[in-house]
């Protein structure tokens, strides 16, 4: 069966599953990551979303490889570029990754510059069809943070400045489309509001946030904004990093190559934000675990046809180191979500409201 298609843009169609490659370079070696981009590939996949921080958890000494090992697999299979969509981010700012351009310490006009370049050398591509940036300059509660907290505001670069230097590469054809990801409402409509203002910036067409059935904060402030505007979501991380799928309830805890157990102690952002002992992420995936059993579906293709429903999501971003599951995942595709399903769904989400933000 091939992967539906969805219209992102003029000239930019994209399939509803979107390959994650952040575990490329990291936890999958590069004969590994070929043979996965070629299932995808061939079971109707066109769309491929890297970063170049990625792999996670992030080191200096992998940083990049994600991108490389897509840009390999394309010119090794010969795959015409117009076949696929390549996306990929630039990094916000961290005091953490200093390996990348120090830090980095904002997104000004030459970060930019210069992270587009190297993305641009390392997936060995002439442009990029959707380019992103990863995370806000500014501060704002993320990666399970949930409030606002002024006095941690720092001076950060403008929008205005941020959007000159993408226009740059988007009028020399170097990016097709532009997006957002892990933003929030106001800096969407801000975004979208200065860029209105200068016929050379670019449109934001896309947001890359977290969906999940643990994680459905997008349906509040941020999907009215997207529905008015014609912006469609990326929905990332639609398994909960693999807790939706189950795998860390059997009574070993899960297999010792699962991300959260082989990572354990090295992936403070995944393990605050996906906390396996939290009892209230443990009671709620358990009772969506019950009702996939009841209706007969895998947890997996479950999960993921629950994000696909959405009618502001354009493509589910996923992840996969082994074929089976990247099988498990195609299948979502074939499941249909009635309304009583989706009804008992929303009855544990009102009991358990976003356990996973």
């Amino acid at each position: 069966m091939s992967v539906p298609l969805f219209n992102l843009a003029s000239n930019l169609t994209v399939s509803r599953l979107c390959f994650g490659t952040m575990t490329f370079g990291e936890q999958n070696t590069l004969a590994q990551s070929f043979r996965l981009l070629d299932e995808a590939f061939d079971a109707g996949i066109n769309f491929f979303d890297s970063a170049e921080m990625y792999p996670v958890p992030q080191r200096a000494e992998t940083q990049g490889r994600s991108e490389e090992y897509v840009g390999r697999w394309l010119k090794d299979r010969k795959i015409s570029r117009d076949r696929v969509v390549l996306a990929t981010k630039v990094t916000g700012p961290s005091g953490q990754m200093t390996w990348i351009r120090g830090g980095p310490n904002c997104l000004d006009a030459s970060n930019i510059y210069e992270a587009i370049d190297n993305s641009l050398l390392r997936m060995q591509t002439d442009y990029i069809d959707l380019y992103q940036i990863h995370w806000p300059d500014r501060y704002v509660p993320m990666f399970g943070e949930t409030e606002y907290d002024p006095n941690r505001q720092y001076t950060s670069v403008s929008i205005d400045e941020q959007l000159e230097a993408l226009s740059r590469f988007v009028n020399a054809g170097k990016i097709r489309y532009f997006g957002l990801s892990n933003e929030t409402p106001y800096g969407l409509m801000k975004f979208i509001q200065i860029a209105e203002k200068v016929a050379r910036y670019p449109k934001i067409i896309s947001l890359q946030n977290s969906y999940s059935l643990l994680c459905r904060t997008f349906d509040s402030a941020m999907a009215e904004c997207c529905h008015h505007e014609r912006i469609n979501l990326l929905a990332y991380s639609p398994l909960a990093m693999g807790i939706l799928s189950g795998k860390y309830f059997s009574p070993d805890g899960g297999p010792t190559d699962a991300r959260l157990n082989l990572f354990k102690g090295r992936y403070s952002e995944g393990e605050s934000r996906y906390n396996l002992s939290n009892n209230i992420i443990k009671a709620a995936t358990r009772e969506y675990l019950n009702i996939a059993k009841k209706y007969g579906f895998h947890p997996v293709p479950f999960a993921i046809a629950f994000v696909l429903r959405h009618p502001l999501v354009a493509s589910a971003v996923f992840g996969a180191t082994k074929s089976w599951q990247l099988q498990e995942v195609l299948s979502a595709c074939k499941i249909n979500l009635t309304s009583e399903i989706i009804e008992e769904i929303n009855q544990i989400h009102s009991r358990f409201p976003n356990p996973c933000p």
